[in-house]
């Protein structure tokens, strides 16, 4: 893989469930790629775990889509709007997303709502769209060590409840991360 690190915009859907997004953010820290999102992206999972878990806070959460702005460099892309007008999608309430990749100038979008994002169109903004597996694996793939270590990471950090290896993986399968987890199969963590 060339020096270039890939941009990727993220979908609402990748930064919720838990364990998707605090992977795809252990991946990030390691500076493997760079991701991108919006306030409007942020209050999207934020919105999608307070209708399933509302007994969590949304100051909580907030303090999350915070954290989560102030650890990775140049992650929230603004002033993406003007584009949305342009952008025709089955869904139109998606066609911000796109916006944003077209902004930031990112290479992919990456999301488990494929179907919402017709490579068709997307080609045409020069973007391409991955399933969190796919666009995990292929960071696997391209930078082997680093992947591990932010699974590594991301499986030690936590602590209520703390979690051994096979739990830890089980929780990534039930996420739709399978081709992840069998690329980690073999590695000690």
């Amino acid at each position: 893989m060339s020096n270039k690190k890939i941009t990727a915009v993220l979908d609402a859907c990748v930064l919720h469930p838990a364990p998707v997004r605090d992977l795809f953010m252990q991946v990030a820290l390691q500076r493997i790629f760079r991701p991108r999102w919006t306030t409007r992206i942020h209050e999207e999972w934020i919105r999608s775990v307070l209708e399933r878990k509302p007994h969590l806070s949304r100051e909580r959460l907030q303090r999350t889509s915070s954290l989560m702005n102030e650890n990775v460099i140049g992650c929230l892309v603004e002033n993406y709007e003007y584009h949305i007008e342009k952008i025709v999608l089955p869904d139109p309430d998606d066609r911000h997303v796109v916006a944003a990749a077209i902004q930031s100038h990112s290479d992919v979008i990456v999301t488990t709502n494929l179907k919402d994002f017709p490579r068709d169109v997307l080609n045409g903004y020069g973007l391409s769209v991955q399933h969190p597996d796919e666009f995990l694996l292929m960071l696997r793939k391209a930078y082997p060590n680093e992947f591990v270590m932010a699974v590594s990471l991301q499986r030690r950090s936590l602590k209520k409840p703390p979690m051994n290896r096979e739990e830890f993986l089980n929780t990534l399968w039930r996420s739709d991360l399978k081709r992840v987890v069998k690329s980690l199969e073999d590695e000690e963590f």
